[in-house]
């Protein structure tokens, strides 16, 4: 059955006339994306793209799925081109950026909460695990970060050793450790507790301090300092 067009509709219904009529705060998410696509199929309209971009692959999802797409992922999705593909991708990726923009305003690195909120949308889309060294000077500003492991957070495979060349090469005074969990649950794990445990005593040993290990989950965080596995913080 032949759908209708966006030109088909009632004015009022059009995702862009709508828009502009009554803010884009009032169309759905379904609405935005199809004012993005701009066009949809043969035999379907924008609207019903972007219904069925929002449920398929990730379902349940809805606007957070556009997160997990790759161009790859996207094109394959009938009405996706090349074109529309990096037009959601960079869409994606403002809207983390946004995020991250508004959570810098009051990033204090001696308050897990507002580190685990500047980088929360960073990392807890994320379906393997990242290990993030953040670098700090004496006055705890950052002065680097890098990712120094992806896929599981293992023992065996991260060694205090890396972590702390990269330190001392940046002369860094302290450091912080975050990592995700897909599962979107950030209780540490016995190997978290092994692997802070680790880099805590390496640390003292050269000098540079460890302030914390932080776990990403969705939209939650466990802070490791915070539940008494490290207490120690830089001179106020």
């Amino acid at each position: 059955m032949k759908s209708n067009t966006i030109k088909e509709m009632y004015r009022e219904e059009r995702p862009y006339e709508k828009c502009e009529e009554y803010g884009a705060e009032n169309l759905t998410d379904v609405e935005l994306l199809a004012v993005l696509l701009r066009t949809g199929t043969r035999g379907e309209n924008s609207i019903q793209l972007a219904q069925r971009l929002l449920h398929t692959g990730f379902t349940g999802e809805g606007v957070l799925s556009l997160h997990k797409w790759n161009r790859e992922s996207l094109m394959q999705v009938k009405g996706i081109g090349k074109v529309k593909a990096v037009q959601i991708l960079c869409l994606a990726e403002l809207s983390k950026r946004m995020a991250k923009a508004a959570a810098s305003e009051g990033l204090n690195f001696s308050a897990p909460e507002t580190i685990a909120r500047y980088y929360m949308e960073d990392l807890r889309h994320r379906d393997r695990e990242v290990l993030r060294l953040l670098l700090l000077n004496a006055k705890a500003r950052l002065i680097g970060e890098s990712d120094v492991s992806t896929g599981t957070v293992d023992m065996a495979l991260i060694s205090p050793r890396e972590l702390f060349v990269e330190a001392l090469q940046r002369g860094a005074v302290f450091i912080i450790l975050l990592h995700n969990h897909p599962s979107g649950d950030p209780t540490p794990s016995k190997e978290d507790v092994l692997i802070t445990r680790r880099v805590l005593e390496a640390g003292r040993l050269i000098g540079v301090e460890l302030l914390d290990h932080i776990v990403i989950g969705d939209n939650c965080f466990v802070s490791m300092r915070e539940k008494g596995f490290l207490n120690t913080g830089p001179d106020k």
